[in-house]
């Protein structure tokens, strides 16, 4: 049987505001445990919550990001369920009416189409606190620390259908959080956590076939792992004649596999009702207006702008507007160096690489910006090839300084003068002087393979620093001349 898969996506993003959304608590990541909840946040009688407006402010930024309904008048309500790390025995959170409607994210393919992925609702809501396990010897240590912390949950429509385009639509949804800089987007510190709702269903079968929910995968990598993983298990139960049972599972990536945490709960397990302490919101026009006015240059929009402005292709644009960093990189490299297309091909690959050896992201690099834009210039006024930039770009990563001083200091400028090419060449000729007159006696097609090993021993000779375009205009005339 041939097998359809529905994915639907719960994002929990870490807004990042100075304080909690109820208190005055900070939300600084890796404090010492239970350094940071204030009374409102382990909930002590008598204490009341307060919202935080910035929290406001930034849903509503994502909203007017993904063309969503802002919610004019939007209600907090209390979730109740007991956990040792959820002090008050209840999370306010939103049911309802959310703060954000109905909305869309646009996701770039494989193959660079578009598929449009719809998202059902995005609400505001405190984050729980964190359950200790290790070094307690055998018992559970509570940090609340994170309890109270702003979370926006972005739910989707079930509108994927492969492990790939859910990681397309999280990373998507993980560049427009930074973009907006409402969200530092660190997965490993817990700032972006993704819930997988996975169900399959016989192709053509218009119903849904039941859905398991994975919790808390916090890496692109291992949202992957963890659908196709969970796929392969809903197909095998299956086939073998079993049913899926609608639950809550784990991933573990050491055994790639997903396993039982609990039963689904639905929403009237939780309780909902409307939090007495807390006033409805109400979402001004000119409140609104001013958010919008707040709003960055959008990933979509940037990428348009690359293609329009730089003549990047698609794929190029999408990969240099992945993030907001890496494109205002690209863009001041490009108002140094004057290409934008060697600009583009440096940044992806060179200095990708480099990133990835290292580890850091782009804002940690070693090569500046400015240094690099420098470097081009010397490329595009011929001072040195493109041979030699990789070295230069090497020792500029190692601290050596700017392109200029690291070409001065090594002697890497690269050879123009045509007297001193000749002479290079000659003496390369006449020490293969078998392979030329093989050369000369061979047909056009043999010629064409031939001539590159004419180049390279000529490049070997000058030591890298003949200009390529010269070294072949001279050779080609000096062999058949």
């Amino acid at each position: 049987m041939q097998w359809e898969v529905v994915i639907g996506l719960e994002i929990h993003t870490q807004l990042a505001t100075q304080s909690k959304i109820f208190s005055g608590s900070a939300t600084t990541f890796g404090s010492e445990p239970n350094t940071q909840a204030s009374l409102v946040d382990l909930g002590m009688p008598g204490v009341l919550p307060v919202l935080n407006q910035e929290a406001v402010r930034m849903a509503c930024m994502f909203g007017l990001a993904i063309d969503a309904e802002i919610g004019p008048r939007n209600v907090f309500a209390r979730k109740n369920y007991f956990y040792p790390d959820l002090p008050k025995g209840y999370q306010i959170s939103q049911m309802d009416l959310p703060i954000v409607g109905k909305g869309h994210l646009d996701i770039a393919l494989e193959d660079g189409t578009l598929k449009r992925i719809g998202v059902t609702r995005a609400h505001l809501e405190e984050d729980a606190g964190k359950s200790l396990h290790e070094d307690f010897n055998g018992a559970t240590g509570i940090d609340l620390n994170r309890a109270g912390t702003p979370l926006l949950e972005i739910v989707s429509e079930p509108d994927m259908r492969s492990a790939k385009e859910a990681v397309a639509y999280v990373k998507a949804i993980h560049a427009l959080v930074r973009y907006l800089g409402i969200c530092d987007g660190n997965m490993a510190e817990g700032s972006l956590r993704c819930d997988c709702n996975v169900s399959i269903r016989p192709k053509g079968q218009v119903e849904f076939g039941t859905r398991c929910e994975i919790k808390n995968v916090n890496s692109f990598r291992f949202i992957e792992r963890a659908i196709n993983s969970e796929i392969q298990r809903q197909i095998d139960l299956i086939e073998d004649g079993g049913k899926v049972v609608q639950e809550t599972r784990l991933y573990d990536p050491n055994k790639d596999e997903t396993r039982s945490m609990r039963s689904k709960e639905e929403a009237n397990d939780y309780r909902y009702f409307p939090d007495p302490d807390l006033l409805p919101v109400v979402i001004e026009p000119s409140f609104l207006d001013s958010v919008r006015a707040s709003l960055p240059e959008l990933p979509t929009q940037k990428v348009e702008r690359f293609q329009s402005q730089y003549g990047l292709s698609a794929y190029d644009a999408n990969v240099l507007a992945a993030s907001r960093e890496q494109a205002e990189y690209f863009e001041q490299v490009v108002a140094i160096g004057g290409d934008a297309k060697l600009a583009a091909n440096w940044v992806m690959v060179e200095l990708g690489s480099l990133l990835n050896k290292l580890g850091v992201e782009i804002d940690q690099s070693p090569v500046s910006a400015e240094h690099l834009g420098g470097m081009l210039l010397r490329i595009r006024d011929n001072t040195i090839s493109g041979k030699i930039a990789k070295t230069v770009f090497e020792k500029m990563a190692a601290g050596e300084g700017t392109a200029d001083q690291v070409i001065e200091a090594n002697g890497l400028k690269q050879v123009t003068d045509t007297g001193a090419i000749e002479k290079v060449l000659d003496e390369m000729l006449a020490a293969n002087a078998e392979q030329v007159e093989q050369y000369r006696a061979a047909d056009e097609a043999k010629r064409g393979k031939m001539f590159g090993f004419f180049v390279g021993q000529a490049m070997k000779a000058s030591k890298g620093k003949a200009n390529p375009g010269q070294v072949n205009q001279m050779l080609k005339a000096k062999l058949e001349g």
